[in-house]
């Protein structure tokens, strides 16, 4: 995705004293002050998200070595960004000038996996899709499965408390860690949480790290829930004249009972994109393509009954698959959506309202009302059995006319979005991206509370400054 960013402040940055200082508990190797390559470190992936210039990008291979840049930090009042693998959406990870950004990708270890207990014990580095395939040799499951899964981190996850595709039945990230080791601001190490199933001594203060987009302390170990690995799953596509039948598919699918591992809904615009770039030959009279499946013992059973649910609610037509090769090919549609979408005009915003799963089919012809009053083609992917709607803006981001009316539709979105009873954010986080809408979300005597919880934690405010609020 092709990023847009503001311009950045021309600063001059005195990084010798704090090279030097780093470079007394660090090997060489570990700082870089290259400008052409701490560049590289600057942004995520967000659009419309202003990157300083960091003074310093440290990698870090070791607790002690992240302790002695929160220490060196704190004695020179520099800022610390602290990054994952910088595939997040919201400008979470952006550098601000004159910072450290403090990259943990290299503490990527996988310390323990046990399967009495089910837990992982990981570094922060640790890519989500290798813990996954770790776990998995051992009959377990690791279920946050966000998108980016085959190179985000767990740290990043952890940060911006992300979800995926399968939260519709397992759950986000924040239901799956159960013990951090936190470097504070400071420099002190802090451990939170538990490794035992149950566990209530004193606040939770391990839920408060995640979702804290590293505003608090360095996430340097983490305690993960695991689960036994599920059977198989099967899916089934079920095809529809309008996005209100789908939106109401999915309410019924949810009313009776059933327990999808993932139910996702692509709108007429997204379904088309697709089409485009890959001719899967998707009717052009689909106005809404819902995808269900079903990890259970009997999946094809429950297929069964959620495809007369479908067609109860209008399908038009419903497409089971007989095994694991037909369930993929049906998932290929869904996962090229986004790429399909970035390819109509180069750059895309992709938004992250969660509403109530009631109110879904308002928000999909919301989006529509909004796209023609912007004169923008939005397509709609969701993660349609939590509420959480990914619209996606296209535009041409060397257009400065399509660009605004992009970042107006996309303000508007959010608006709807709290209108209908829900979040700006449902799993990529608030970063830069969408920090007024915080507030907004908050009200005042919420942000205030939030803001009083970082001075506890980071009293000189050098934790990723600028941040969330």
């Amino acid at each position: 995705m092709r990023r847009i960013e503001t311009p950045r402040d021309d600063v001059t940055v005195a990084a010798g004293p704090l090279v030097d200082r780093l470079l007394d508990g660090l090997p060489a190797e570990a700082v870089l002050t290259d400008p052409d390559i701490t560049a590289s470190y600057a942004h995520d992936m967000a659009s419309f998200c202003r990157a300083g210039s960091p003074a310093a990008v440290v990698l870090p291979r070791t607790v002690e070595q992240v302790q002695h840049v929160m220490r060196t930090a704190t004695a020179l009042r520099v800022p610390v960004v602290p990054q994952g693998a910088r595939t997040g959406l919201s400008g979470a990870a952006n550098a601000t000038d004159g910072c450290i950004v403090l990259c943990l990708t290299r503490m990527d270890r996988i310390l323990e996996i046990s399967p009495v207990d089910r837990i992982a014990v990981v570094e922060p580095g640790v890519v989500n899709a290798a813990l996954s395939r770790a776990v998995g040799e051992h009959g377990l499951s690791y279920p946050p499965d966000p998108s980016s899964w085959e190179t985000c981190t767990i740290g990043g996850n952890i940060g911006t408390a992300s979800g995926g595709l399968c939260c519709v039945k397992y759950g986000v990230t924040a239901e799956y860690v159960l013990g951090l080791d936190v470097v504070l601001a400071d420099g002190r190490l802090m451990s939170t949480g538990r490794r035992t199933a149950k566990g209530v001594a004193g606040y939770d203060l391990t839920r408060l790290f995640v979702g804290s987009e590293g505003s608090l302390g360095i996430v340097v170990r983490a305690v993960l829930a695991l689960r036994p690995k599920p059977p198989g799953q099967l899916v089934l596509a079920a095809e529809f004249s309008s996005g209100a039948a789908a939106c109401d598919a999915v309410c019924r699918v949810m009313a009776e009972g059933h327990v999808p591992s993932l139910l996702e809904l692509m709108d007429r615009t997204t379904v088309r994109a697709v089409n485009d770039m890959s001719r899967m030959g998707l009717p052009d009279s689909t106005e809404a393509l819902l995808l269900a499946a079903f990890d259970t013992t009997d999946p094809a059973a429950d297929l069964a009954a959620v495809g007369a649910l479908c067609e109860a609610a209008g399908a038009t037509r419903v497409v089971p698959a007989e095994d694991a090769a037909e369930s993929e090919l049906l998932l290929q549609a869904r996962r090229m959506s986004l790429v399909a979408l970035e390819a109509v005009k180069g750059t895309t915003m992709i938004d992250d309202v969660c509403v109530p799963r009631s109110r879904l089919g308002e928000l999909i012809e919301g989006v529509e009302r909004i796209s023609g009053k912007y004169r923008l083609t939005i397509g709609v992917v969701a993660h349609a059995g939590d509420g959480n709607t990914h619209p996606t803006v296209c535009f041409d981001a060397t257009d400065p006319d399509e660009s605004r009316r992009a970042r107006e539709s996309f303000d508007e979105i959010m608006a709807l979005g709290l209108e209908l009873g829900g979040t700006i954010t449902g799993e990529h986080g608030v970063g830069v991206l969408k920090k007024e809408w915080l507030a907004r979300e908050l009200g005042p005597v919420g942000l205030e509370m939030q803001r009083s919880v970082k001075k506890v934690f980071d009293p000189l405010g050098i934790l990723n400054p600028g941040k969330l609020f």
